[in-house]
């Protein structure tokens, strides 16, 4: 029998991560990520195709944001077609590949920041071929307007902020560890710095490892970093990182272990994770957790922000972006789980369900 689980107590949990965010230091506006504008003022005339490039793709998480920007792009009839591609991870193939797109005359090309700042050359020589480039996720030290046409973020360091203060507050003394992806990550590198940031309050708590532990967001990967973690540290009491991925690892590398799950603060869940933690409640056997996520619909914002610059208006939303609380445990927030949905589903997802359901069943 199917069994769904919804979150509850929403608003006190977002009035914790507020109340929180406001004590930093950051003053820029930011925007949830599953709060959306309507895109039809911004759509234009003209017909538009659009390219979204990642550096690397495959994972749900890029699945699930290329179905997020397909879905918004429906909403503008002038958008004749939405393509994709991948670089597998190398920065030259990705370059090559908004090289191309340009050549083929397409008007919006959409890019994960994959590479950072390094990417910004190919950024610059498409937006002066008179491309519109968009550039999204990680905050690029380019200029708006010449390097690219906008670069909407998300905000990793109020992020990693976030995850040290409940981490801080939740264990109150103790060790803990970040999990990052591919080495050199820009936004891993920011994630980590936020959370060194949200820590400083918190002496009693000690970060094991100045810089985030690779796991390339891969499960296989993430689960035997974490296994190595737990040979080599024999007390861990929380552990962050920057996908939910590479968090279900951690978490099935300390259940083969038999141990107990320390705390877990991450961005960017999937049903698998969510599904296990809701079974753990219901044993009595449950961990501490912090789910920030949503992060699947920034590729929204990228693509309005593209249209409003392509078409000369005002940009019409804050370039920084912030996950919007799926879970917390110290809040009483659960996460929503559908047993019968694929593990890797994010049910946090900005997609309307049927077309996740379709999405899964590719």
């Amino acid at each position: 029998m199917q069994k769904t689980y919804r979150a509850t107590g929403f608003g006190v949990a977002a009035a914790t991560v507020a109340a929180v965010w406001a004590q930093g230091a950051l003053a820029e506006d930011f925007v949830y990520v599953n709060e959306h504008i309507d895109i039809a003022p911004l759509c234009g005339e003209e017909p538009i195709r659009v390219a979204l490039v990642d550096g690397y793709g495959g994972n749900s998480w890029r699945r699930t944001a290329f179905a997020e920007i397909e879905d918004e792009a429906s909403k503008c009839e002038n958008i004749v077609e939405v393509t994709y591609a991948e670089a597998g991870g190398d920065l030259q193939a990705y370059s090559a590949a908004i090289n191309g797109f340009v050549a083929q005359g397409y008007e919006i090309i959409v890019a994960y920041t994959d590479f950072g700042d390094a990417a910004i050359p190919a950024y610059r020589a498409a937006q002066m071929a008179g491309t519109t480039m968009v550039p999204y996720f990680s905050d690029l030290s380019g200029q708006i307007g010449v390097d690219y046409a906008a670069n909407p973020f998300e905000d990793a360091f109020r992020a990693g902020s976030i995850f040290g203060e409940w981490v801080g507050e939740t264990i109150g003394e103790g060790k803990t560890v970040f999990l990052g992806g591919l080495a050199g990550s820009a936004s891993s590198v920011t994630f980590l710095e936020g959370y060194k940031e949200g820590l400083k309050a918190y002496p009693e708590v000690e970060l094991l490892d100045d810089n985030f532990i690779v796991t390339n967001w891969n499960p296989a990967d993430a689960q035997k970093a974490v296994a190595g973690l737990i040979a080599k540290y024999p007390e861990i009491d929380a552990i962050a990182t920057d996908y939910g991925v590479t968090s279900l690892a951690a978490v099935k590398a300390y259940q083969a272990a038999g141990l107990p799950v320390p705390a877990m603060a991450f961005i960017a869940t999937n049903n698998e994770y969510s599904c296990k933690w809701m079974e753990a409640k219901e044993s009595g056997d449950v961990w501490p957790q912090l789910a920030l996520s949503g992060t699947t619909a920034d590729v929204r914002f990228a693509l309005r922000a593209g249209l409003a610059a392509r078409n000369g208006l005002e940009a019409p939303e804050p370039r920084a972006l912030v996950a919007f609380p799926f879970a917390d445990s110290a809040a009483g927030v659960d996460p929503l789980c559908d047993p019968e949905l694929p593990p890797d589903a994010d049910l946090s997802s900005s997609l309307p369900m049927d077309k996740m359901v379709s999405l899964f069943e590719q």
